[in-house]
């Protein structure tokens, strides 16, 4: 059922509300902007799959409701960037979420298993991903389109019953809605503007009046790029950024003969990134952001990183799960960097690391203590 009337899309969300579950589904285009644009929304209620046109309706608001209602379940196949595009379309993130990717993964179905090889594995269904590199905003959808987008709730909620009942007898439905939650609060959440020069490649390189220069430039890309909605290096890349805070050009004729930069950017953004690097050439040394420090800067890296992974392996082989979802390499360096960084992302965001949240927490923070040699009791859950 196609939906663009808004009694129909009432009428629809109404009757979903009233099932323990329903298969959710989002087709969105982000090729130059910076957030998700909503294309499709695919519901299944378990009787019937409707296709909301997001496009036709003025008013969105049942279907915020119903991903919002806590009193039904939201089954979703790597549930990250739906979250993200329900966040930016409709302002709520779903909830209570069952991630059926998180599910089977802990159920030793496979790492980050794609919707196509779970559907193949668990129902023997080969699917048609040929209309994966549609144009979503596009009308009118094909027949074709339609029945590719309705297919991935239609498989998503016969595979839920047997993953939920597995999950629900090793008591674990828990840890699968607090890490849907973890993703959504990740995906609700925008580092602030002046700390964007934080995650600009090779930072550390630069120092003084560089580095005050990169972080004002970053800051400047990133609130164009949320004001414009535009994808970052749509704005200007990366590699701009960091060639005018090595050399900082002082007028648009320096500016033109940086290798990389477009006589149309000079024209458009010359004047502003001029004043911008004088402003921070200008800053006295006390107010220039303090240099940046690497992981491997630190003599106790290695040793702390493999010490905390291999708490991390035997706690993953006791309880039977793969240790990538106990504790990637990159949530142990997220750690360490709230540790031992004076900046960091979770902190600046008053986060916790991943693996001191919910059920990793419960899982690893007394042999995390022993191997730190510290408490960790101030970023747990109360």
């Amino acid at each position: 059922m196609m939906i663009t009337q808004q009694t129909a899309l009432e009428a629809y969300c109404r009757r979903a509300a009233q099932q323990k579950a329903i298969a959710v589904d989002t087709e969105f285009v982000r090729t130059r902007t910076l957030y998700p644009c909503l294309g499709l929304v695919q519901l299944n209620d378990g009787h019937e799959i409707a296709l909301v046109d997001p496009l036709a309706l003025e008013d969105l608001s049942p279907l915020a409701e119903l991903m919002a209602n806590p009193n039904v379940i939201k089954v979703m196949h790597s549930c990250s960037e739906d979250m993200e595009t329900f966040w930016k379309a409709l302002g709520v993130l779903p909830a209570p979420v069952f991630d059926t990717q998180f599910a089977a993964g802990l159920l030793n179905m496979g790492h980050a298993l794609g919707y196509a090889k779970l559907v193949e594995q668990q129902l023997g269904v080969e699917l048609d991903k040929g209309e994966s590199r549609t144009d979503w905003l596009a009308r009118p959808l094909t027949e074709q389109q339609l029945a590719y987008a309705a297919n991935d709730v239609l498989y998503l909620m016969q595979v839920f019953p047997e993953l939920y009942q597995a999950i629900g007898e090793q008591e674990r439905l828990d840890w699968v809605y607090q890490e849907s939650a973890l993703t959504g609060l990740k995906r609700q959440t925008e580092l602030p503007a002046e700390f964007a020069y934080l995650n600009i490649k090779n930072n550390w390189q630069l120092k003084g009046a560089a580095l005050a220069c990169l972080k004002s430039l970053a800051q400047w890309r990133v609130k164009r790029a949320r004001a414009k909605d535009k994808a970052l290096n749509f704005v200007t890349r990366e590699a701009n950024l960091v060639a005018m805070a090595k050399q900082q050009p002082t007028s648009k004729t320096a500016l033109s003969n940086i290798q990389g930069i477009s006589a149309n950017e000079v024209r458009r953004f010359g004047d502003e990134w001029v004043r911008l690097i004088r402003e921070a050439q200008g800053l006295p040394p006390e107010h220039r952001p303090a240099p940046l420090k690497r992981l491997v800067d630190y003599p106790d890296y290695k040793k702390t990183v493999q010490a905390l992974k291999l708490h991390c392996q035997s706690v993953a082989e006791r309880e039977q799960i793969p240790v990538e979802l106990i504790g990637s390499k990159k949530q142990l360096n997220q750690l360490l960097k709230w540790l031992w960084f004076d900046l960091e992302e979770c902190k600046i965001q008053d986060q916790k690391p991943d693996v001191l949240t919910g059920w990793r927490a419960e899982l690893l923070k007394e042999g995390f203590e022993t191997v730190l040699g510290r408490s960790l009791a101030r970023v747990m859950p109360s």
